[in-house]
């Protein structure tokens, strides 16, 4: 997520604020046949606190019930036995004014699961990242709600909600399907009914989905839940997965439990405001000052987003729950987990093992933004002998963007230019499992990757090469496919503008071809041809990578199973080099020929010369 450095500050009180006379219960349903026995319900209802609770039904036990210091929660705390039968049972509160039964419902866990969905997301995908607010508008009916905090919707406005939603992102299922795409994250698709923000002395909306204020609603903006399941079923009907964001470290300062909190260490308390470092280095310095280390993880990351204390039991069990819920729910293959080393390390553990727990097959990595290849891989399985061990399995792999946009923009040296891309693979012995590492050229955080290049068509080629095939798995940013380009400047907003075509009456469509320009069409089919040859090819997928050191700014790796190899070859510098065979024979021996995967063309490695700036993917022919 974008880190705002603007500060405020304020001091944090602990006020009950009057919480409607319904009763609210957390997690909102559950599923008989779950690995973990146990379920805590969260209830939320003005003076809850001083009801008695009863439940009677076959393989339901209630253990106990815990009290918050808010009377209006109580914490249910139930065990359900394996020979448990779906259905409904009746949870009673009795109190000396009154009684009420709420009925809460027990499903039957889906029979399709690491089957047709919660399939988990490996290397041989391909992740397309979009802001469902700024993809496609496929019902203009749901724009905007007028009792909701944040009325406002004007395209014409960069810090205004724009009318993008899930119909919009299901009725572009095709288009990603023939880009070559196999998976979509979407950034937090959840309810995000928050006030309007001041950043940089200008009023913004929340649109990106990070600071939300319910997890059990999709946002009524984007369809709600309803629609979430409708798109989740229609990408499975077509080979697509479903990523989505998850954010532990904080939500929206108008969250309902925030708003209502039921314990003052519910969240992160400090005597006056205090915002986190925004430094992960605090975490693995053994020299550390322990104040560096808890204004990294308990600082807030923005005066608008409560940073939650998962130390506390209650705040990591409802945490805990929604991801396992959300994740049976709605069926979704993978979670990308947002600001991940600002959370409290034992407990990321904690909620990871319980996930993989319930779903085998399910895939996560964490964003860290760090620079550092250690950092990176301090935050994931690694293969390091320190006293913590976070057990991710990925993580969103920055040091290797960094490296290979480097590698595209410096002059070649020592250290410098692709040097960096072959130095920062050399250091991959540190990852448990380095092809689970999501890598990518650009997101919503970074400047667009075809304005980084310096709109330079040689170059974004080059990127895509490595992009596609280097081991990881492969992310792209929406609108890259048509070279959508732009810095971060003045503010994100720059780099998170509509997709054209998205919105009716639109003057150009760039979902079309029609659309297009020539430029942009020759970007689009190249990423296409590459993306869907990547599909089938085992050795792209999950074959083994051995690269050259490179030489004169000519860089070439292969990438080969027992049944195909692949070579790439980049000349990075400024004139054309002519390619001595001899120093890859170990992996060019036996071939005859090389394929070209965008063209088709075949060529012979004699007198084979590349051209100052080209770069080019062949598939080897014996």
């Amino acid at each position: 997520m974008k880190k705002i450095i603007t500060l405020v500050v304020t001091v944090i009180f602990f006020v009950t604020i009057h919480a409607q006379d319904s009763i609210h219960i957390y997690p909102v349903n559950w599923w008989v046949g779950m690995k973990n026995p146990k379920l805590q319900l969260m209830v939320h209802a003005q003076g809850i606190g001083a009801a008695q609770v009863a439940v009677s039904y076959p393989g339901v036990k209630l253990v106990n019930v815990s009290k918050a210091e808010n009377p209006n929660y109580l914490f249910i705390n139930l065990t359900i036995a394996p020979t448990t039968r779906p259905g409904h049972f009746n949870i009673h509160f009795k109190s000396q004014s009154q009684s009420q039964t709420i009925r809460y419902e027990l499903k039957a866990k889906s029979r399709e699961d690491g089957k047709t969905r919660i399939q988990g997301v490996t290397a041989k995908d391909f992740i397309y990242l979009l802001m469902p607010d700024r993809f496609a508008n496929g019902d203009p009916s749901n724009d905007f709600f007028a009792d909701m905090r944040d009325t406002a919707h004007n395209r014409q406005n960069p810090f205004d909600r724009h009318g993008g939603d899930l119909q919009g992102v299901q009725d572009h299922l095709d288009y990603l399907k023939d880009l070559g795409i196999t998976t979509i994250w979407m950034t937090p698709v959840v309810e995000n009914d928050m006030s309007r923000t001041m950043e940089g002395g200008t009023s913004r909306s929340t649109y990106h989905g990070y600071a939300f204020t319910d997890q059990y609603q999709v946002d009524r903006r984007l369809g709600g839940n309803a629609a979430y399941i409708r798109l989740i079923n229609a990408a499975h009907a077509r080979g697509l997965k479903i990523i989505q964001d998850a954010v532990y470290n904080h939500v929206g300062k108008d969250h309902w439990f925030i708003r209502d909190l039921p314990m003052k260490d519910w969240v992160n308390q400090w005597p006056a405001y205090t915002n986190t470092s925004y430094r992960d280095e605090p975490l693995l310095d053994p020299y550390a000052a322990e104040i560096d280390r808890k204004t990294a993880v308990d600082g807030w990351f923005t005066p608008f987003m409560p940073d939650l204390n998962q130390r506390n039991p209650y705040v990591a069990n409802f945490l805990i729950q929604y991801a396992i819920w959300a994740t049976e729910e709605f069926g979704i293959d993978g979670w990308r987990i947002d600001t991940y080393f600002y959370s409290d390390g034992a407990f990321l553990n904690k909620i990871n093992d319980a996930l993989q727990k319930e779903f085998p097959t399910i895939t996560m990595f964490g964003e860290t933004l760090v620079h550092s290849k250690i950092s990176s891989a301090y935050f994931t399985s690694n293969n390091f002998k320190v006293p913590f061990q976070y057990n991710c399995p990925g993580v969103i792999d920055a040091p290797l963007t960094y490296a290979m946009l480097d590698g595209l923009n410096e002059a070649f040296g020592w250290s410098e230019g692709v040097n960096k891309v072959y130095s920062t693979l050399a250091g991959d012995f540190v990852y448990k499992d380095p092809m689970r590492n999501c890598t990518f050229l650009d997101n919503h955080d970074f400047d667009r990757f075809y304005s980084v290049v310096g709109e330079d068509f040689a170059k974004f080629k080059m990127g895509i090469n490595w992009l596609l095939t280097l081991r990881g798995i492969p992310q792209l940013y929406y609108g890259t496919e048509i070279l959508m380009k732009n810095f971060k400047n003045p503010t994100d907003a720059e780099v998170r503008k509509d997709f054209p075509g998205g919105w009716h009456g639109d003057i150009v469509n760039k979902f079309l071809a029609s659309g297009r320009t020539q430029q942009e069409q020759e970007a689009w089919t190249y990423i296409a041809t590459l993306a869907n040859f990547r599909k089938h090819s085992p050795a792209l997928t999950s074959g083994k990578l051995m690269q050259y050191l490179p030489q004169n700014g000519l860089y070439v790796y292969f990438r080969y199973t027992s049944q195909q190899t692949v070579m790439v070859i980049s000349n990075t510098a400024k004139q054309p080099i002519l390619v001595d065979w001899k120093r890859f024979a170990e992996r060019t021996a036996g071939f005859t020929a090389m394929r070209n995967v965008i063209t088709g063309a075949t060529k012979s490695f004699e007198n084979f010369a590349i051209d100052a700036g080209d770069s080019f993917v062949f598939e080897l022919m014996k």
